[in-house]
């Protein structure tokens, strides 16, 4: 085919012309939404006409993603009250047993509980199993739910690697749970490329492992496109980077938000709509008890 406007793409193969009857299924490209195929000869076929036009419209489908803004943020919700967690790490911990990142105040309220009730020891406010009394024990609880695919635990396992200054065993946890979908993970691999620890730097890898920990929610890694943008000139997709961050709370993306009004980037009217936005992200997260 000459062009790819010379079928119905929706409903044919985009090289041969055939259409989707019941014995033959097509499917989308691997890299857009603008064509189907019926084979994978066809695919390779038609490669060199729809290139083109792949590259814009993938391209096009990254930035819709990248920019979408997220509903909570890298850390999800507190699995006991429901609450979005909040951004600051102190407000929260991580249980090795079951791997949730409970917030403090639903901490607190098991330990009042189990208190008043003369339970003994303490335990999970989550799955209730007892509370390592160990360093040793609480280790053994992580890598059992490493060896059960947990990216959470795998991750915490490649930070406790990191600070022991194993950067090559670190590396290989984080792009472990990075793979299994962790958003915290993709963040720290990024750290990596820039630093060159444990890997060459690499400034294409680093800002891959960026968007992808900010597409999950990592306003962290959001504030660092922002910077990057800045650094480079591109101050209007440096604003969008700032105003979904700091509207799931991020204290550093609001200021320097705050610092491009001062400038004449960003117009008053966004500047307070995104404040708004900042403070209800921070209200979100508090918790009743």
């Amino acid at each position: 085919m000459a062009e790819d406007k010379a079928v119905d793409t929706s409903s044919c193969c985009a090289s041969c012309g055939i259409a989707a009857v019941d014995d033959i299924k097509l499917k989308e490209c691997d890299d857009c939404d603008l064509v189907k195929y019926c084979s994978d000869t066809c695919q390779k076929e038609h490669k060199t006409q729809h290139e083109e036009a792949c590259k814009k419209r993938a391209a096009e489908l990254r930035n819709e993603l990248l920019f979408k803004q997220p509903e909570r943020n890298h850390l999800g919700d507190c699995p006991i009250c429901y609450l979005p967690l909040p951004l600051d790490i102190t407000k929260s911990s991580m249980t090795t047993c079951c791997s949730k990142i409970i917030c403090c105040g639903c901490y607190v309220a098991n330990l009042v509980r189990e208190a008043k009730a003369s339970l003994g020891n303490a335990s999970c406010p989550f799955c209730r199993k007892l509370f390592p009394l160990t360093e040793e024990e609480s280790d053994k609880q992580n890598m059992e739910r490493v060896e059960m695919n947990d990216p959470v635990a795998i991750c915490h396992k490649g930070a406790q690697q990191m600070e022991e200054g194993n950067y090559t065993s670190a590396f290989e946890y984080w792009s472990k749970a990075a793979e299994l979908g962790d958003f915290e993970a993709h963040f720290k691999l990024a750290a990596m490329y820039h630093y060159g620890r444990g890997v060459e730097k690499d400034e294409g890898n680093e800002i891959h492992h960026l968007e992808e920990a900010a597409i999950g929610g990592h306003p962290d890694a959001r504030y660092f496109l922002g910077k990057k943008e800045l650094e480079n000139g591109n101050t209007d997709t440096a604003a969008k980077h700032y105003i979904i961050a700091a509207g799931q709370g991020d204290d550093d993306s609001t200021k320097m938000l705050m610092d491009m009004f001062k400038g004449g980037f960003v117009s008053k009217e966004v500047l307070a709509a995104t404040l708004r936005a900042h403070q209800a992200a921070a209200d979100a997260t508090k918790s009743p008890q």
